[in-house]
């Protein structure tokens, strides 16, 4: 299947109520500060006006977004993009006590041996501690090595935990070329209407500043969020594809 194809069969999902989609309290998984505003913001503030708002943990430290940068070095780049996360969730309604940070080196997020464990088995003791029945992390075909390794969590998390429902958001996988090819034969999931709350999702990427080319300004090479896939992220509906 190409990209093409998995976005034609996205715009097919059936569009879904809140209560369907996340019974209970959800565990958003987001491999970087700003995955969590770009992939599941209306979700987010949907989970708070149904009053379950969810647990937000954010993996990686997002400290690698500038590495040419002498003013802004990983560990103060690390705690502005905490901050705007801190920022942006209020945005979304969320206080600072639904998020976790786990603080593991950007672009470093193990999908394998000790470090992984031990981050699966602090995962798995944060869903039965805040009492979490559905698991939302990242599409396997994002194409970010963070991203991948926090799916790889992900599914980990779903063979230690029966029961949990688990589904996939996709981010960078949309900005894919059409003609690139994904290891799917079949796609399920649904939508989510988030027309209510694209306001409050876009003043909540707003608040990413650091990736916006609003802070770091010692580093023309550094990330800058692209235009088009801010395009992608700010729709009516938010894709969740079934695990």
């Amino acid at each position: 299947m190409n990209i093409q194809e998995a976005l034609e069969k996205f715009a097919r999902f059936p569009v879904a109520s809140f209560d369907a989609i996340a019974p209970g309290t959800s565990f958003v998984l987001a491999p970087h500060p700003d995955d969590e505003s770009l992939g599941c913001g209306g979700f987010i503030a949907s989970a708070v006006e149904q009053g379950r708002p969810p647990l937000v943990v954010i993996v990686s430290d997002g400290s690698a977004s500038h590495p040419g940068s002498d003013a802004w070095p990983p560990q103060r780049l690390a705690r502005q993009r905490q901050e705007e996360s801190v920022h942006a969730a209020s945005l979304l309604g969320l206080g600072a006590d639904r998020l976790i940070f786990m603080n593991l080196e950007d672009t470093k997020v193990p999908t394998r041996g000790t470090r992984f464990n031990s981050t699966v088995h602090n995962l798995l003791e944060l869903l039965s501690r805040y009492k979490c029945e559905t698991l939302l992390m990242p599409w396997r075909h994002d194409p970010h090595c963070d991203h991948e390794a926090v799916w790889f969590m992900g599914q980990a998390l779903k063979t230690l935990k029966p029961g949990l429902k688990a589904l996939q958001y996709p981010v960078w996988g949309l900005t894919l070329p059409l003609e690139a090819q994904v290891r799917e034969n079949t796609l399920t999931g649904v939508r989510l209407n988030v027309q209510p709350y694209l306001e409050k999702k876009r003043r909540a990427i707003q608040a990413h500043r650091s990736q916006r080319g609003l802070v770091v300004q010692d580093d023309p090479s550094g990330f800058v969020l692209p235009e088009h896939l801010l395009e992608k992220m700010l729709q009516p509906y938010e894709i969740f594809i079934t695990s």
